[in-house]
């Protein structure tokens, strides 16, 4: 996989061979509770795929079980011929699934470069010997390595930072180390976890253009989880809705904002008798939403948020 810095489009999905992800009625339960009741839909080649919800939507649940910290109790998810459900995260990693994690898990005393390296880690095929004794062999792999790294650096505006400790970066740039470390594993789908949280409205413009940079020169399959609803309808060719565990809507960003069921999860009914999954009626407009966290009552053991929840 080549990085295209000049701008232009790089190869499509259906050039580099990517398949769909497809999510199979998914179920995920915890005892009693059920984070995820039969969700299905299926992210196209080379599209930037969004998952949204209120807070409690299961969102972190389906994340986790795409990249197999949880395992799924019914269902399976399917990239191309392979089924990640079940299977350990490094396993998925090796199937060309990379994922850049809401919180920050970089090694705050090594530099951009050496962080950058560790993504390259599995794709080493010199052993550690050779590597110690640096026999040929060994020394032209680290080279390649080192090329690569600086190449995908360059294309997250990190290029000038190679040589810098990760620890003295701004926020911001150490959220666009932890994408450019996954997209060092050079991977066919990329799963962001919140990948503008935290960050100020320039930041966010800025990873906002690079995730669909990466789309447009990479060709891959990008997945993100986001709560910042004006990046995600501005980005995303699809969106998935969940919300308490289950899918209430899935389509462009148009038809997700217009969805009455969507309008309902995030802003109230405003009626006490109309029924959650209602659909009959005239059709609401669409709203800006902002996803804020749901007025709830608050009870004992009562799950709030996704991590609640499982």
């Amino acid at each position: 996989m080549s990085v295209d810095t000049s701008g232009s489009s790089g190869p499509t999905a259906l050039e580099r061979g990517i398949p769909p992800l497809e999510v199979q009625g998914v179920t995920v339960r915890f005892g009693a509770l059920a984070a995820l009741a039969d969700v299905s839909f299926t992210v196209a080649p080379g599209t930037v795929h969004a998952i949204i919800g209120p807070n409690g939507a299961g969102k972190s649940t389906l994340f986790n079980v795409m990249s197999g910290v949880y395992r799924a109790t019914e269902g399976e998810i399917r990239f191309g011929e392979n089924v990640l459900t079940n299977l350990r995260p490094h396993k998925i990693a090796k199937l060309r699934v990379a994922r850049a994690f809401q919180n920050i898990a970089l090694s705050s005393g090594q530099s951009v470069a050496e962080n950058l390296m560790l993504g390259r880690h599995h794709l080493t095929h010199a052993g550690f010997l050779a590597a110690g004794l640096r026999l040929p062999r060994a020394t032209r792999e680290a080279e390649l390595h080192g090329k690569r790294v600086r190449e995908i650096a360059e294309f997250l505006e990190l290029g000038d930072k190679l040589d810098i400790p990760v620890g003295v970066l701004s926020y911001g740039d150490q959220k666009r180390v932890e994408v450019a470390r996954a997209l060092c594993t050079e991977p066919d789908l990329l799963l962001l976890d919140e990948p503008v949280a935290g960050m100020n409205s320039e930041e966010t413009r800025r990873m906002a253009a690079a995730v669909l940079e990466i789309r447009d020169a990479l060709g891959i399959s990008i997945v993100l989880v986001e709560h910042d609803m004006g990046m995600v309808m501005g980005i995303a060719d699809r969106v998935t809705v969940l919300d308490f565990g289950r899918l209430i809507a899935d389509g462009t960003p148009a038809e997700v904002q217009a969805d009455p069921e969507v309008i309902r999860a995030y802003l109230g009914s405003g009626d006490e008798d109309e029924p959650a999954n209602a659909t009959d009626g005239p059709r609401r407009g669409s709203v800006q939403l902002d996803d804020a966290p749901r007025p709830t009552e608050t009870s004992a053991g009562a799950p709030s948020t996704d991590e609640d929840r499982a």
